[in-house]
């Protein structure tokens, strides 16, 4: 060992730690080590090689693995108080080392992260002299050990654990150290690597009956899907976890598993289920301690209250997951906050910071190597420079964000990315060249977006893909087919019983019926007269701004007469969604406080 403290030479003496502490002060002392600071001390290289010698020839191999078993007892129940602190009471620690917590308390979670950044190395080569030593008390150090190396990002030495647990070939450990090379396989973006290692792991756990490590991995598989955009398997996943870890020892596990399934449900739309399943989490998180949990539960209510638009409530939550992540060190959890934290920037109409702090965020991912992150980042500064009018940029990282989606095999994101990047690239041709004809590249990435969400059963995404379509046909003189595609997307909206998309969706099918209706300009403008009286009089609370102002803009148009030779003239005009009216959702919801 490079250094020891008080800690672990009392538990390879089988002493306390004031005894332990003495005899090592006594030998620096003498100098025979060195004193390193506070009550830590360093062998010399020579005096190292002694002991070794004479350790081999005074000690029995009994009594080496005795005191080889009872350091790494005392680095599990150190470290397991650590990860406590910062997960709380979950099925790998609920209950264990209660008599620990007391012996090993530390002074506050900073001095006890700070504790395992220091002896971290020090624990993995311990592991490396762990012959004959108990399954239980090995198993209890490595899983804390791992849940620190998935913290800080230290992928590295949890490859070099899993190699450690893979030559042991034991089947408890390996399970648990598999588990977590599942989880830190999705952390780097190797979305097919993890899904198929989280798969092997739950069938391990139900091959031995082990139903909270079942549940666990299911969860992690559950998380993994979500992030290659298969979101009704992904909540089936997770509600199959949900089901295993009813019994109330398993609640600090079943947090987790809401918070992640209420992500889930706020991609598929369900905003009003999303919101039950986090206040839900939070509870359980703050009765089983998990500052961690926490941190991840408000992370999803500040992105589910940017769904609604209701960016003050969206900025505390982030703000408080970003000072929670802080005190844990989870470096790649504030890297996540500062992204949706400049989203809100943007959310309400304030683009150039927002540029500024995504490109913060984009640099944090990349350290952390997040490439799950960095995409998603990207997409959102490709709508960031939009807004600031920097059509050529913004596609650009538009397209990167794509291309990374595309190799993550993150279909969500794919379908997201397309979508975007087919409005701007439709816009930006438009603006060269005055109109909306020479739009094919752009409808192509719309057609692929809509046929992706489609096949996720996003509702949301295809309901919108629609509409950014039926504008192309529209302004290429195919007013039927536009019609329809607002006919279509008004179902789709109606689907999940979304107003705000229901509204842009008839207001635009009135623009259209005077040039698609069979009874010809007169019918159809006497038709979309009263459509659009209508949709005025249905107005509600969640209805876009800027509709009102255009359903007032065509009232005149169409009280004054529409000539067939003018053509459509809403995109002309500004009276299309722009890409706010997609960011926020229609959607009623019951307030959860």
């Amino acid at each position: 060992r490079a250094s020891l403290g008080a800690a672990a030479a009392a538990a390879l003496l089988a002493t306390d730690e004031q005894e332990a502490g003495r005899l090592l002060a006594e030998l620096s002392r003498t100098g025979l080590i060195d004193h390193v600071r506070a009550s830590r001390y360093r062998l010399h290289d020579a005096v190292r090689v002694f002991a070794h010698s004479r350790l081999r020839d005074e000690e029995g191999a009994e009594d080496r693995t005795a005191a080889q078993e009872r350091l790494i007892r005392n680095y599990g129940e150190l470290a397991d108080s650590v990860i406590r602190l910062v997960d709380g009471k979950t099925s790998t620690r609920v209950d264990q080392f209660k008599s620990a917590a007391g012996a090993h308390g530390f002074s506050s979670l900073d001095s006890a992260l700070r504790w395992l950044d220091d002896e971290s190395s020090f624990i993995t080569a311990a592991l490396r002299h762990a012959e004959g030593v108990d399954q239980q008390t090995v198993l209890d150090l490595l899983g804390a050990l791992c849940d620190y190396c998935l913290l800080r990002g230290d992928l590295y030495r949890l490859g070099e654990i899993n190699e450690l647990t893979q030559a042991v070939g034991q089947g408890l450990l390996l399970r648990s150290v598999q588990w977590r090379t599942g989880i830190a396989a999705r952390q780097l973006g190797e979305l097919d690597k993890a899904r198929t290692t989280l798969t092997t792991v739950v069938g391990l756990y139900r091959e031995a009956d082990h139903d909270a490590g079942a549940a666990r991995a299911l969860c992690s598989l559950g998380i993994t899907l979500h992030h290659q955009g298969n979101l009704t398997e992904a909540s089936a996943k997770l509600r199959e976890a949900l089901a295993l870890q009813s019994p109330e020892p398993l609640a600090g596990d079943r947090g987790w598993t809401l918070h992640a399934l209420a992500a889930v449900e706020r991609d598929r739309g369900s905003v009003a289920e999303a919101l039950t399943l986090l206040s839900r989490a939070l509870v359980l998180h703050r009765e089983n301690e998990s500052l961690h949990g926490e941190a991840w539960t408000h992370f999803q209510l500040g992105q589910l209250y940017l769904r609604l638009g209701e960016v003050a409530r969206a900025e505390a939550e982030l703000r408080a997951a970003l000072d929670l992540y802080g005190r844990t060190r989870d470096g790649r959890g504030e890297a996540w906050a500062m992204t949706q934290l400049a989203r809100t920037r943007l959310v309400d109409g304030d683009p150039a910071p927002a540029v500024d702090e995504l490109r913060d965020a984009l640099a944090r991912h990349r350290d952390n190597e997040d490439a799950r992150g960095e995409a998603w980042t990207l997409y959102y500064l490709g709508q960031a420079l939009e807004e600031t009018g920097d059509r050529d940029q913004a596609v650009r990282e538009l397209e990167r964000a794509r291309t990374m989606f595309s190799r993550m095999r993150d279909v969500y994101g794919l379908a997201c990315a397309r979508h975007h990047s087919g409005r701007v690239t439709r816009d930006q041709r438009a603006a060269q060249t005055g109109n909306l004809r020479n739009s094919g590249f752009a409808r192509q990435l719309l057609t692929d977006a809509r046929a992706d969400f489609r096949r996720i059963g996003v509702a949301h995404g295809e309901a919108w893909t629609c509409l950014e379509l039926a504008i192309i046909d529209a302004g290429n003189n195919r007013p039927g087919q536009a019609l329809q595609l607002c006919d279509e997307a008004a179902a789709l909206f109606a689907s999940y019983d979304d107003h705000r998309g229901v509204d842009w969706s008839r207001f635009l099918r009135c623009t259209l019926l005077p040039y698609a209706s069979a009874g010809g300009i007169e019918v159809g403008s006497v038709v979309a007269e009263q459509e659009l009286s209508d949709l005025s009089a249905a107005g509600h609370a969640s209805r876009d701004g800027k509709l009102a102002e255009s359903i007032a803009t065509l009232g005149v148009m169409l009280s004054r007469g529409v000539r067939l030779e003018d053509g459509w003239q809403a995109w002309h005009l500004g009276m299309v969604p722009n890409r706010h009216a997609r960011e926020v959702m229609g959607v009623p919801v019951t307030a959860v406080t």
